[in-house]
């Protein structure tokens, strides 16, 4: 198995010899658990375009690699933060991407895409209405519908500037929900990902928030398929699943504690739309359908060395993740660079990256061992790193 010199802390370099990689079983779809991997986006490398204005797609990438995640029995959340939505992926661009996915969908009968709709095309300021906002969240839920997407309704920054009291969040939420065709997932992005959501549904604190998300959910139950909840808190999760009307399911959003989450307790458990299962997609599959056939201890076992894994990826900043999970998907060979929307290939130090790939070693993820100790030669010598 390759060796490479990696940094560690003090500005030293240890050897690190690679393991051999897990073989996850195949599993069987449909699973006992509905499970949505958030989906990134490759850009093309080569395009004459300034990173920072404009997103330039590789869709022949991006969409092969949703094709991988499909045939894992996993759906995809499409558009979503992982893509870089609204930090560096715009909506005309992710409308775009919506429809490419959806037409793609058509090869995998039965697969699942969400598709988010938000308010990024509208620039948050302090002239921005909570009647500019519904019209927004209108435009982009139409535009999906026309798609035939179903949707994920995203958090809006530009709520978090309009609103001036929780009742406009219930009123913007509950005027775009009464038109909507489907039941839509709502997403409950925390101000860890996003620090321009602090403070949303009209509360700092995260319990009195609940009360109104609850509160929406409630009266407007049968336009409401779940909600996902990304607090990296599973107190919190736990507490707000408890609370939700019947049919209503809880999406895990906590790539912290997701296999305590998804396997769930005596009182319920929830359903997954995961950033880390980009990443680790073999894995989630493999546990997915052990959990299905109830061996649960298969399940955790399989999941178990994820989760190191997952908790350096979303450490604090946690809204630099995305840049990881490309790193992962550019060691296995999903993508031919280390290239991102908006140059946030740069987010993470190289002791960072260093400890990503121990810990994807560790994991059984990085299935082409070799493949990946070249990939990571080669960034580690753009860092200065002799690996």
């Amino acid at each position: 198995m390759p060796t490479l010199d990696l940094p560690v802390a003090g500005g030293e370099l240890e050897p690190y010899t690679m393991r051999a990689p897990h073989v996850f079983p195949v599993a069987i779809p449909p699973f006992n658990r509905s499970a949505y991997a958030a989906g990134h986006v490759v850009p093309d490398p080569l395009a004459d375009n300034d990173p920072w204005v404009g997103a330039a797609i590789d869709w022949e990438a991006t969409i092969d690699f949703r094709r991988y995640v499909w045939s894992l029995g996993l759906g995809i959340a499409e558009a979503m933060d992982t893509a870089q939505r609204g930090m560096g992926l715009d909506w005309k661009t992710s409308l775009e991407l919506i429809g490419r996915t959806l037409d793609a969908a058509k090869d995998f009968p039965g697969a699942m895409v969400g598709s988010g709709a938000g308010t990024d095309h509208l620039e948050p300021s302090a002239d921005v209405t909570v009647d500019d906002v519904i019209r927004a969240y209108e435009e982009q839920c139409e535009a999906i519908e026309k798609l035939g997407g179903r949707i994920v309704l995203m958090a809006s920054r530009a709520l978090v500037k309009a609103a001036k009291s929780p009742d406009d969040y219930v009123k913007v939420y509950g005027r775009v929900l009464e038109q909507v065709s489907q039941p839509v997932i709502i997403h409950w992005l925390g101000e860890m990902f996003d620090p321009a959501l602090a403070g949303y549904w009209g509360h700092a604190d995260h319990m009195k928030a609940m009360d109104v998300a609850i509160d929406v959910i409630v009266a407007n139950a049968a336009k409401v398929d779940g909600v996902k909840i990304s607090l990296l808190d599973k107190d919190k999760e736990i507490a707000m699943r408890r609370r939700l009307p019947q049919g209503a399911r809880m999406y895990t959003g906590d790539d912290f504690n997701y296999a305590e989450l998804i396997e769930g307790d005596s009182e319920g458990y929830s359903d997954a739309l995961l950033g880390i299962f980009d990443a680790i997609a073999p894995a989630a599959s493999a546990a997915l359908g052990a959990l299905t056939k109830g061996d649960t201890a298969k399940f955790h076992e399989i999941l178990a060395p994820t989760v190191p894994l997952s908790r350096h990826i979303f450490k604090a900043p946690t809204r630099f993740y995305k840049t990881v999970v490309v790193f992962v998907a550019y060691l296995n060979g999903h993508q031919d660079h280390f290239t991102m929307v908006g140059g946030q290939e740069s987010t993470r130090s190289t002791l960072h990256l260093a400890e990503l790939f121990r810990l994807a070693d560790q994991a059984g993820i990085l299935r082409d061992p070799e493949q990946a100790a070249a990939r990571m030669r080669i960034v580690m010598a753009t860092r200065g790193v002799a690996a």
